[in-house]
C-alpha cells in the first residue's frame, strides 16, 4: 500500500508502508487519553525507502518484538473523541505478515 505525503514545496513522496523494527520500548504508563491502551510497543520505525518515523505496534498478541523485524503499515483506531464518540483512525505498524 502505497502513501503520498506533500511536503511544503509540493514534492510528491511516495511510501511504500513496509520497514523495519529500528528501536522500540513498552510504554507503561500512557499519556492522558491513552491509557487504556497501555502497555503498548512503541516504536522507531526504518521506512524503506530510508526515514525514521515514530508508531505503534499493534495485533502483536504476545509475540515478542526484536529489532530488525519486518513491519507494514495498517490504519487502526486511535481515540475516541468528543460526546459524540467520533472515532479517529491512524496508522501503527503490525509484524510483516506472511504471504501466500
Amino acid at each position: 500500500m502505497a502513501t503520498t505525503q506533500q511536503s511544503p514545496n509540493r514534492e510528491t513522496f511516495a511510501f511504500a508502508g513496509t520497514g523495519e523494527v529500528f528501536s522500540f520500548t513498552t510504554v507503561q504508563e500512557a499519556p492522558q487519553g491513552f491509557e487504556s491502551q497501555a502497555p503498548y510497543v512503541l516504536a522507531l520505525v526504518k521506512l524503506d525507502e530510508g526515514p525514521l518515523i515514530t508508531a505503534q505496534l499493534t495485533d502483536l498478541d504476545g509475540e515478542a518484538v526484536a529489532i530488525g523485524d519486518r513491519v507494514e503499515m495498517v490504519t487502526r483506531k486511535l481515540a475516541t473523541e468528543g460526546s459524540t464518540g467520533v472515532i479517529i483512525y491512524g496508522y501503527k505498524f503490525r509484524k510483516l505478515l506472511p504471504r501466500a
